[in-house]
């Protein structure tokens, strides 16, 4: 299935958006602006569940109580950190640490 150039149009200009962003106080704005309050509650809900993995010291069970997530996003952000070729969270884990 071919995407639709106005989407990718759409998600490019959405990316330059992000990275023109240059303090937290930016992006809380942008973001509450962007988002329902569900919607950064579950960006923020999935990058503690990425920290937490990183991590390495507790058990999936553990994580998802910790960080109030469902088991199964638990599961898909670890395959996203292992399996996926994007590497996103990996990317940004990685830079933080620097």
């Amino acid at each position: 299935m071919e995407r639709n150039m106005s989407t990718d149009a759409a998600k490019i200009a959405l990316l330059d958006a992000l990275l023109s962003l240059r303090s937290r106080e930016e992006a809380e704005a942008f973001l509450s602006d962007l988002c329902t309050p569900a919607e950064l509650r579950a960006f923020a809900e999935r990058w503690q569940v990425a920290r937490l993995l990183d991590a390495g010291d507790r058990t999936y069970r553990e994580i998802a109580a910790e960080a109030s997530a469902s088991p199964t996003t638990v599961v898909r952000v670890a395959r996203s950190l292992k399996d996926m070729p994007h590497q996103g969270y990996r990317l940004v884990l990685d830079r933080l640490k620097a």
